[in-house]
């Protein structure tokens, strides 16, 4: 019993030692540092691009509103949008609708133009007859002959007016009618806001006039969007444009910068400059007017230098260092400061400092 006993009391005081020892060995491991592994990286020659880009939208250089020429009632619509027109092909045919002032005016001078030319050809013809007699000079015929062309003539002008006041056209220009609605260029028509039925009013000092339609040659695009003033003063007329459209999502087509606005618009706390880029695109691609695009324009550009990734530089001020290895196993590094230069955001240009041999501390892969 006493054996028994006094073993017991051995293992306790076994288990007790080793408790204290595990204890012991398990904050000694925990109070040493724990060994950081870095991925390491080496410099390479690479060509860098620092780019910025644009947004806006796909439009025709030339649009063109079509309006009428006299008011009235649309009578007749001959085409619609997505149609493909000629320049002189007609729109829409209006109906003219007469003002009782002037049609009032127009019916009285015809009245008039009617009693004149009467009276001018009974003159006429009394004072032929008493030529043909010699009863009269020649002077006296040719002055009635010359009385008569001109009634003969304001009958006809009267009944044009009147012609033209009641239904916008007459016979002698009808080949010139207001009253049809023509494409004044080739293109495609956008859009054809007016329907059979609606009142248009031609343009004049007042106001702008009805669109009949609005046309646009579709060959010829061009890209509208801003850009942000800290990047207007790098960007210049006639550089290479890069357009990507949201609609055609795998295709780019080249553009050229064109024009860059004077002057800057505020928005949204932004003061954003307007720029306009020619589009090249191949005929057998459609695009639409009023696609949203994004216009990507290169700022600077260096060809084969030596680049780092831009995670492995650390910045401290007007400062810039990278951390060289020093040692693999455990690994170790030496602070080394070095000269850079332009970014695209992932890789940076190194001017100074280290060499295309020296091994890099990047980023952090394990603990």
């Amino acid at each position: 019993m006493m054996k028994t006993k006094k073993f017991f009391k051995i293992a306790v005081l076994l288990l007790v030692a080793f408790l204290f020892i595990w204890t012991f060995v398990f904050l000694y491991q925990k109070s040493q540092p724990e060994e950081v592994i870095y991925e390491i990286v080496t410099p390479e020659v690479a060509d860098l691009e620092k780019t910025t880009v644009a947004t806006g939208k796909i439009e025709p250089r030339d649009e063109v509103l079509i309006k009428p020429q006299i008011s009235g009632i649309i009578a007749e619509v001959y085409k619609e949008a997505g149609e493909h027109v000629k320049a002189g092909e007609v729109i829409a045919k209006v109906k003219v609708i007469p003002e009782l002032g002037q049609l009032n005016s127009a019916e009285s001078r015809l009245r008039l133009a009617e009693i004149s030319a009467r009276q001018a050809e009974t003159d006429f013809s009394r004072l032929k007859q008493l030529y043909d007699e010699q009863l009269i000079s020649r002077e006296e015929y040719e002055k009635a002959e010359v009385s008569v062309k001109q009634a003969r003539e304001e009958l006809l002008t009267a009944k044009d007016n009147l012609q033209i006041v009641k239904e916008g056209i007459s016979q002698s220009n009808a080949s010139f009618s207001s009253t049809l609605i023509r494409s004044t260029i080739d293109g495609l028509i956008l859009d054809v806001p007016i329907k059979v039925g609606n009142s248009v009013i031609m343009s004049n000092t007042f106001n702008d006039g009805t669109t009949i339609a609005t046309v646009a040659n579709m060959n010829d695009l061009i890209f509208r969007g801003k850009i942000d003033e800290t990047e207007v003063g790098r960007i210049h007329e006639g550089m290479s444009v890069k357009l990507t459209i949201g609609a055609l999502q795998n295709l780019a087509f080249d553009a050229v910068l064109e024009y860059i606005s004077p002057k800057g618009v505020e928005e949204n706390g932004a003061n954003l400059f307007e720029i306009k880029a020619a589009v090249n695109a191949p005929d057998s691609v459609v695009i639409r007017s009023g696609y949203s695009a994004n216009a990507e324009i290169v700022l600077e550009r260096l060809k084969q230098t030596l680049a780092i990734p831009e995670g492995s530089v650390e910045f401290s001020g007007d400062s810039t260092f990278v951390y060289l290895l020093t040692a693999e196993q455990p690994q170790q590094f030496r602070r080394q400061q070095i000269e850079v230069g332009m970014s695209d955001g992932i890789k940076i240009a190194v001017k100074g400092g280290i060499t295309a041999n020296d091994r890099i501390r990047g980023n952090k892969v394990s603990d």
